[in-house]
């Protein structure tokens, strides 16, 4: 792998979500990989002292307009969670475990399309259950791997490593060591890849 660009993020981030609909087509036009990053978004909040930009209300309410321009602007579907937010832990310890099999993208767009297209509450199992199996994958292979003391470990390595490297919030992109924060810094990603 010669180029590569590092995703941390977190399901419960809505410009993960945007971000996640972008990558895949900028890397493959720099010919570069994704390295996939799962992390705890609250863990990286608690270390960092930062917080999310909805709950400061003026704030929030431009960042719903400016999630709807991005999403526009990408064509891509977007609806905000009225659930938002959710305690993500299983969901990250999911895309932890799935990570290096054939399941993982499956996983991902089945989750983040759950959160931030269909706007269903995965902070409840019961609905979790039901996206993973409308997706094809197995619930009990899901409940076994986000019981899996090895998969909680990687999870808390990957966020503590995150917040090691300088990440305060998500999405974060590494391209070698240049970080770029947020899902309107995608132009310097691809910037950076294509150097």
């Amino acid at each position: 792998m010669s180029k590569a660009v590092e995703f941390f993020f977190d399901f419960g981030s809505p410009t993960s979500y945007l971000a996640w609909t972008q990558l895949p087509r900028i890397a493959a036009e720099a010919g570069a990989e994704i390295a996939w990053r799962p992390m705890l978004l609250g863990g990286v909040f608690k270390a960092t002292g930062n917080q999310s930009p909805i709950s400061v209300p003026a704030k929030g309410r431009y960042m719903l307009q400016d999630l709807a321009r991005f999403a526009t602007r990408y064509g891509v579907p977007m609806a905000f969670n009225p659930h938002f937010p959710i305690n993500t832990l299983t969901l990250m310890r999911g895309a932890t475990g799935y990570l290096d099999t054939p399941h993982f993208a499956t996983y991902v767009q089945a989750i983040f399309e759950a959160l931030w297209v269909q706007q269903k509450n995965l902070g409840n199992l019961e609905v979790v259950t039901e996206v993973l199996q409308q997706a094809g994958l197995d619930a009990g292979q899901f409940e076994r791997l986000v019981s899996d003391e090895a998969v909680k470990e990687r999870l808390k390595q990957t966020t503590e490593e995150a917040i090691r490297r300088g990440v305060f919030g998500a999405p974060t992109f590494f391209v070698g060591n240049e970080l770029h924060f947020g899902q309107d810094r995608l132009d310097f990603v691809a910037e950076a890849l294509a150097r």
